[in-house]
């Protein structure tokens, strides 16, 4: 299991350190770098401004979101980053959440699975440097409107790679099949390598598919995962407690939060109830305070050296392939002699 770095999106403004982050990692034989994108900054920019500065990490978006851009535009920064680092882009993809799709981008949400594979249908005519042309319930190229001019049209640019690796975030059984079937890798939010059943199934259905692009054997698993070291357990969770608050009971509306769903499907019905009400009522101190150690545990790995170094095991004999973690230098240095 390789280590990568997660860089995330920003706050108020850019991460002072981010830059010494990075040359830790690559110092510290990390695989990759990863970037990511809500309504702030973007994903691609800084992944290119940080790339610059690097030689070997891999390049990855975690994630790209489908409704900033059209599969052509998202396919030209893939393949324009793929040329300037040599070869080192990873395209991840994710379809986001009605608030931010609708609301931001002022697209329609509805049916998130199909437009994710029309999606990539068309990334891949990109990437084979074939005309562009697709009609699909989502995506139509040409534009059958406007002037009547528009004609299939294939990248200038030579890709430096057809098979550019595209991974797909998704966190529900159906979303995760899909990736089996049409990606190079999938990259979940919360694992729980202890929990993994559901997720194998939904894999193993994907890589039985007519077509499917890959096997289990080639199939990446791209996991974020907090990893806190501390001798006092209890300690170490309350700094995940507000994060991991906010996803089950903010990120999304009612109703319709993913990040919820996953930790209901892990067995935390009550206790995502509980997060959820005092989150949106804006208790949000009683909402981190709600979220139970085991849960805490059941997705990243808290507490003392010794304890963090034993449960990683778990981890390195699940389905990822790669764990992205995060911290500033000293941090990443520690988490790699932990986990090395």
């Amino acid at each position: 299991m390789r280590l990568g770095l997660s860089l995330g999106y920003w706050g108020a403004g850019p991460d002072p350190l981010a830059a010494e982050r990075v040359a830790a990692a690559e110092d510290l034989g990390f695989d990759s770098i990863w970037t990511a994108e809500a309504y702030g900054s973007d994903a691609l920019t800084p992944l290119a401004w940080l790339g610059a500065r690097t030689t070997r990490v891999r390049l990855g978006t975690s994630v790209v979101q489908l409704s900033a851009r059209t599969p052509t535009a998202t396919a030209m920064a893939a393949l324009t980053l793929d040329h300037l680092s040599g070869g080192r882009m990873v395209l991840g993809i994710g379809a986001s959440g009605p608030q931010v799709v609708e609301g931001w981008y002022g697209q329609p949400y509805p049916r998130p699975l199909a437009r994710t594979r029309e999606y990539v249908q068309v990334l891949r005519q990109v990437f084979a440097r074939e005309k562009v042309e697709f009609a699909g319930e989502h995506y139509t190229f040409p534009h059958p409107g406007g002037t009547g001019l528009g004609k299939p049209l294939r990248p200038t640019v030579h890709p430096l790679r057809t098979d550019l690796p595209v991974l797909l975030a998704a966190e529900g059984p159906k979303n995760v099949a899909l990736a089996a079937e049409v990606a190079d890798g999938w990259q979940p939010l919360f694992y729980a390598p202890r929990q993994d059943a559901h997720y194998r199934a939904a894999l193993a259905e994907g890589f039985a598919r007519p077509g499917a692009r890959r096997t289990a054997e080639d199939f990446e698993v791209v996991g974020m995962v907090q990893v806190v070291v501390d001798d006092d357990v209890e300690a170490a969770a309350d700094r995940l407690r507000p994060m991991l608050a906010l996803y089950i009971g903010g990120m999304g509306a009612k109703g319709v939060n993913f990040h919820h769903d996953v930790f209901v499907r892990m067995g935390y019905a009550d206790e995502c109830a509980r997060i959820q009400e005092a989150y949106l009522a804006g208790r949000k101190d009683e909402a981190a305070a709600a979220v139970p150690l085991r849960l805490v545990e059941e997705v990243a790995l808290v507490g003392p050296r010794a304890k963090v170094a034993e449960e990683a095991q778990v981890w390195r004999d699940s389905l990822l392939t790669t764990m992205v973690v995060g911290g500033d230098p000293a941090t990443l240095r520690a988490i790699a002699e932990v986990l090395g």
